[in-house]
């Protein structure tokens, strides 16, 4: 099944994110942690792709294995920044005869170094497109209700999701972000742009407060008063900040439930543990 499709229905769901284990000796362990994840039925599991070989090489068979024997739709990431346009089409080649029919296109970050001059591809619209041209797939794009890191205004990072939109993604999906007033206002800013495309916010339940310095170097979102306070009080504690964090992130779903979204996408990091207990939090709201 297409992703747009799924957005079609008029009802709260939940999606997952996952990513492939980084080393051979780690495929085991992590694809233990992906079947558990996926036991759990979400509306689709995305699948995330490391450019350079490494995750890449993992990531058709994740989604297929996810897809065909486990019963749930599978969205494969794919970037291309610092791809080749024969390794796009052997990637697209693989995917669609895995039976994955969803791909979120992604620039991808850019390596330390590197000479941008003789790439094959400099945007994810430049990526898009060729998906596009390649024909049976359904495209999602990444969104930044902050803006992106490398764009010099939000507006000028608005234009940019434009043509990405106009090469092709038919939904979009939210970088992380902490305040949902912040989210608001982006899809507002998205309307008056006249962007009306689904938007799939994405939520990061923060389980150790070893990850928020990572996690706002990488995307840049701001962390409001009231993240920060938990953090600080409860950052020294595994458990407890285990416990406040996923509570954190159940209050950020409930109130983009209760005012009108229905497609949620959770950053689980590979931890089935964090996903059953938002779903047991939403166990009378998402059914």
């Amino acid at each position: 099944m297409k992703i747009s499709e799924i957005l079609k229905q008029n009802k709260p769901s939940l999606s997952f994110e996952v990513f492939p284990p980084k080393t051979e000796a780690a495929f085991e362990s992590v694809s233990g942690a992906i079947d558990k994840i996926a036991g759990y039925k979400p509306s689709f599991m995305s699948v995330t792709y490391g450019a350079g070989g490494g995750t890449s090489s993992y990531t058709v068979s994740i989604a297929e294995n996810i897809q065909k024997n486990k019963g749930v739709v599978s969205l494969a990431h794919l970037s291309c920044i610092s791809s080749t346009k024969d390794l796009v089409h052997s990637q697209l080649v693989k995917l669609r005869e895995a039976g994955i029919e969803n791909i979120l296109a992604l620039r991808g970050d850019i390596p330390e170094g590197m000479d941008a001059s003789n790439l094959d591809y400099h945007h994810a619209s430049d990526l898009a497109a060729e998906i596009r041209d390649f024909g049976g797939f359904c495209i999602g794009g990444a969104c930044y209700p902050e803006g992106h890191p490398d764009s010099a205004s939000q507006n000028d990072d608005i234009e940019n999701l434009k043509k990405k939109i106009d090469a092709g993604c038919e939904f979009l999906t939210t970088q992380m972000f902490f305040d949902n007033d912040i989210l608001f206002n982006y899809l507002y800013k998205l309307r008056v742009h006249g962007i009306e495309t689904t938007v799939i916010p994405g939520i990061m339940p923060v389980t150790s407060s070893k990850q928020i310095p990572r996690i706002t170097k990488l995307s840049g979102c701001c962390l409001p008063p009231r993240f920060k306070a938990i953090a600080d009080r409860f950052g020294d504690d595994n458990n407890a900040m285990t416990q406040a964090g996923i509570a954190y992130a159940t209050d950020q779903i409930i109130d983009l439930f209760a005012n009108g979204i229905n497609h949620v996408h959770i950053y689980t990091m590979n931890k089935p543990e964090v996903a059953q207990k938002i779903l047991e939090n939403l166990s009378h709201i998402v059914k």
